[in-house]
């Protein structure tokens, strides 16, 4: 009964009903106290009433809920200590007490129980005392939040073996950073009292992504080893006592995003190499930063990065530093180098018009002309890419272009994906406005589940849209089996690679759907794809998706009004019906191909599978007829009896958005609610729903 806008108390007799397995109540607006009768369901093994507004304590008559696997009381008005009961439930697995108005220490008597915990959040209340010893033992303990309370003491020595994610963040820990922590990939821990060096085998910890050390009392040098923190994306060390140069080490974290060592004593210059970095945000203010400021970070984007270092100077007036002022013997080194580089340049230029005169005159045709508008820094030109579309750089084909992979030849050897369309006709000057404005459009999206548009190159007769490369390739690739056994893929063979099982087509599902719900709800005018499909659906080094394709074959409209310049048609078995009668768009028809997407994920089977029944859409809903066909329908390889009813659900919401009728499907602000929906009660519920 959860998001079943309740509301009032939950009546006494509740405890009645010995024979309860599993009560959800959560995202309501019931109050009072907690009934005691709720305490005597001893069969009770999933317990979520999150986000209502429940008073009074939790007692310690809880810990007769021996059969517990789940415990969700978060989000409420409940008060007291936290019960000694709760660590005694052998089978408690899922611990959720954050943002209620608990206080006291976390009180352990004796050796703690519920050694299956495997998350445990108690975040957000006003709980005090030292870090439980007993949490040491917890074996499949993954998930450790206790940020935003008023916990202190030194941290231990053990910290749980397979912890992945600690947050500690806003309490009063001190003494030194733990060593042990050799599973983590987050480790936030900002704003307390840890203090000492930065330990050695925390740049051991090879998985870690964030690292948030800022507003404590940590000194000495960082240390140049971080550079083995490859994953790292983001990096906080501010607000500490730390000395020294900045080491040049940090710049070969290619996948770093955000920097952060403002407010210490830091010295010396600023490395080149971080120059050299992608970053999102970065911040060296109020340090003791001297010599000129690289010149790749001579940019207006960090204006503000670089405040409160007076010995710091940079060539132009963007960031808010002075001039620098060198001497005659350095300005003449600069004229040198400068007259040196010009002369190459030339040089490059007129080769790369040499060889457009050897290939480009064939047919009579004048060289074109190419514009370019870039999205993001760029340490490559027009001709490194112009020179990289031959045929050992194509990787596919259609959608109106070739797509080419080229490895840049920059410090980095990065890597990007080439779309090259041909013009069937000319632009007049209105219709190629209207193309640059809506690829200006899309260059300003940013969002995690979106393809990155680095930038455009046209002339009269081809466009170029230049993205970033996905490792992975395409789902369809993977999910109907496309790759051979021992096929190459990126220098990784086939037999290797890992498994599409259900755990990952479910989170590929709910990054999609993100995406989706972005374009439609957060851009405006919303963007509507219109040749969404798993083809176009791409995958990166971790599998996580991201959606591709909304160059030419997406469109910006008003809704409701009809189709004006560059839309593409889609693709069959992907297509809402009304695309066959209708040239009025709107976001409907992208739900319907994500819910096609679902069907595939969920069976296996391709769009236009549908036998008798045309395509997949309508083989789906005829299983759907009889219920018992529904289990049948689901991919052999995933079909794990621990997953059968969550799969069967998601098949279901597939059919839900291929409703022949547009006015019939769900928003994907709708269908994104219900995945997330889903995937919690299924989280919460660990596989214990009848």
């Amino acid at each position: 009964m959860g998001q079943a806008n309740l509301k009032g108390e939950i009546p006494e007799f509740i405890g009645e009903l010995t024979g309860m397995r599993v009560l959800y109540l959560q995202q309501n607006s019931l109050s009072g106290s907690i009934p005691a009768g709720i305490w005597n369901l001893k069969s009770l093994s999933v317990l979520d009433i999150r986000n209502n507004r429940f008073s009074g304590e939790i007692p310690e008559s809880i810990r007769e809920l021996t059969e517990m696997i789940t415990l969700a009381l978060s989000e409420n008005s409940l008060s007291g200590s936290i019960p000694n009961g709760i660590w005694n439930l052998k089978k408690l697995r899922i611990l959720y007490l954050y943002a209620n108005n608990l206080t006291g220490p976390i009180h352990i008597d004796g050796p703690i129980g519920a050694l299956g915990l495997e998350q445990i959040d108690v975040s957000a209340n006003q709980v005090n005392g030292s870090f439980p010893e007993e949490f040491g033992k917890l074996q499949n303990l993954a998930i450790l939040f206790m940020s935003d309370n008023r916990f202190s003491g030194t941290l231990p020595d053990k910290l749980p073996p397979g912890l992945t994610w600690l947050d500690i963040t806003n309490n009063k820990f001190s003494g030194n950073i733990p060593s042990t922590a050799k599973s983590l990939r987050f480790f936030t821990a900002y704003n307390n009292l840890l203090s000492g060096n930065i330990p050695a085998v925390l740049t051991g910890i090879s998985e870690l992504v964030v690292l948030c050390l800022g507003g404590n009392q940590i000194s000495g040098q960082i240390p140049p080893g971080i550079s083995e923190l490859k994953y790292l994306s983001v990096l906080n060390l501010s607000s500490n006592h730390l000395v020294g140069e900045i080491p040049a080490a940090i710049g070969s974290l290619q996948v770093l995003q955000s920097l952060d060592l403002s407010i210490n004593q830091l010295s010396g210059s600023i490395p080149s190499e971080i120059g050299d970095l992608k970053l999102k945000t970065l911040n060296l203010s109020s340090n003791r930063l001297s010599g000129e400021i690289p010149i790749s970070l001579q940019d207006a984007a960090y204006n503000r990065s670089f405040l409160s270092n007076p010995s710091l100077c940079a060539s132009s007036e963007l960031l808010n530093v002075p001039i620098c002022k060198h001497g005659l013997q350095w300005k003449l080194r600069v004229v040198l180098i400068v007259l040196a580089s010009l002369v190459s340049l030339m040089a490059t230029v007129f080769a790369a018009f040499a060889r457009r005169g050897r290939h480009g005159r064939s047919n009579g045709r004048v060289l074109p002309t190419w514009k370019m508008m870039s999205f993001y820094p760029l340490d490559f030109t027009e001709s490194t890419i112009l020179s990289g579309l031959t045929e050992d750089n194509l990787i596919g084909s259609g959608g109106g272009g070739k797509v080419y992979r080229i490895v840049l030849e920059n410090h980095v050897a990065q890597i990007v994906a080439v779309k090259k369309i041909w013009n069937s006709r000319k632009l007049d000057s209105l219709l190629e406005k209207e193309f640059q404005s809506e690829v200006q459009i899309l260059g300003s999206i940013r969002h995690a589940g979106i393809v990155k548009l680095l930038f455009c190159l046209w002339s009269v007769d081809m466009k170029l849209l230049v993205y970033e490369y996905m490792e992975n390739g395409s789902l369809d690739r993977w999910l109907h089996k496309k790759w051979r056994v021992g096929e190459q893929i990126e220098e990784m063979n086939s037999d290797h690679r890992p498994l599409l099982d259900w755990s990952t087509r479910l989170r590929i599902a709910i990054d999609v759907a993100r995406g989706l719900c972005y374009m439609h709800h957060g851009c405006s005018p919303p963007i509507v794809h219109r040749d969404v499909k798993s083809s176009n659906i791409l995958l990166d080094f971790e599998f996580r998706p991201k959606v591709a394709d909304f160059g030419l074959a997406r469109m910006l409209v008003k809704l409701g009004e009809d189709n004006t310049v560059s839309a593409v048609a889609g693709t069959f078995g992907y297509m809402a019906p009304e695309c066959a009668y209708s040239r009025k768009i709107n976001e409907k028809m992208d739900v319907y191909s994500f819910g096609v997407i679902l069907l595939e994920l969920t069976t296996g089977k391709k769009a236009n599978d549908g036998g008798e029944y045309g395509n997949l859409a309508e083989w789906a809903w005829r299983c759907l007829q009889e219920a018992d066909k529904v289990i049948d329908a689901i991919d052999q390889d995933i079909k794990d009896p621990t997953y059968v009813e969550e799969i069967a659900f998601i098949f279901k919401l597939g059919v839900m958005c291929t409703s022949p009728l547009p006015s019939s499907r769900p928003t994907m602000k709708d269908v994104l609610q219900i995945l997330l929906r889903h995937q919690r009660q299924q989280a919460v519920a660990n596989d214990t729903m009848v």
